[in-house]
């Protein structure tokens, strides 16, 4: 167990379908029994150990983040992928730790299991926060899954298919990603390095593989659960997103006039746009995890005592 200034941290694995699910628990050092808790969602090819810049500006507040199925050290486990099955994951992941009910923090392609999750499982969440993700892209139809993960994905994509001698070499790759100029820290790279798998091959290889990747983006674009789960959407929900994106590029994964239609078509999601980051920083930045961390803490206010 690892002790920060305000969390004492550890790992669990849970039964899941397919194998074991890994997670991520940071307990509160400075809290009393009944500390509100929040789940942090990461994104399509990252793990739980995205959020330690929000955990740190989360005192008293116990969170729970797992590496979804195929991420991280979850990536054993066996069997499709897709929101459905990431939701059910969710619920386990819950039921492990004797948690009823909590406010979800999904960013990215976690803000798409959010919602589903909320769909399929209503009972465990009390208020929704997503991360630049969870409402539809703005993605042309006909594409085949290649050109599907190609057009979101880009580079990140790219990357899954590549081989790499060490960490060091997996850092160095990063250090020219245009998204963290400026912003390279510890915490990012013990995020980096802790993505790396051995290949059996004598090199080590980012730990999701293309193939989950491309399931899960095809089902979140194409598929029924997502469109289900927004038509029922019935959870108090906040969506904040950026003008840039995977690349530090504008417009970012919500070009504004896409978002209006979509605001307009999901009255019920509250939404500000917050200037100044891309899709990675908004979460793995001091800055960025300022925003996220106040919004959490806005939310769990947010829910009635029970």
């Amino acid at each position: 167990m690892d002790r920060t200034m305000s969390h004492q941290y550890r790992t669990i694995d849970v039964p899941v379908e397919g194998g074991a699910l890994r997670a991520g628990v940071w307990n509160p050092t400075d809290a009393a029994t009944g500390a509100p808790t929040v789940l942090l969602v990461h994104g399509v090819t990252a793990s739980h150990l995205a959020w330690p810049f929000v955990v740190d500006r989360l005192p008293g507040v116990r969170v729970i983040a797992p590496d979804l199925r195929g991420r991280g050290r979850s990536n054993g486990v066996e069997g499709s992928a897709g929101m459905a099955a990431h939701a059910s994951d969710l619920a386990a992941l819950l039921g492990a730790l004797g948690i009823e009910q909590t406010v979800v923090v999904g960013h990215s392609m976690g803000g798409f299991v959010s919602v589903v999750f909320a769909h399929l499982h209503p009972e465990r969440v009390s208020r929704l926060l997503l991360v630049d993700g969870g409402l539809p892209l703005d993605v042309p139809a006909g594409l085949s899954t290649d050109e599907l993960v190609a057009g979101i994905l880009g580079p990140t994509a790219a990357r899954l298919s590549m081989r790499f001698a060490d960490a060091g070499a997996y850092l160095d790759f990063w250090r020219q990603h245009p998204a963290f100029t400026g912003a390279w820290t510890p915490e990012l790279e013990r995020y980096l390095a802790y993505d790396l798998v051995d290949d059996g091959a004598g090199a080590f290889r980012p730990a999701t593989s293309y193939a989950t990747t491309a399931d899960d983006t095809l089902d979140m674009n194409t598929g029924s659960a997502l469109p289900a789960a927004l038509a029922g959407l019935q959870h108090p929900t906040r969506l904040i997103t950026v003008p840039r994106g995977l690349q530090n590029e504008p417009p970012g994964l919500y070009a504004p006039e896409h978002l209006d239609r979509l605001l307009a078509q999901y009255p019920g999601v509250d939404h500000e746009r917050i200037d100044g980051f891309n899709h990675y920083t908004i979460v793995m930045s001091p800055a960025g995890a300022d925003v996220v961390s106040a919004a959490v803490r806005e939310e769990l206010s947010a829910v009635p005592t029970r």
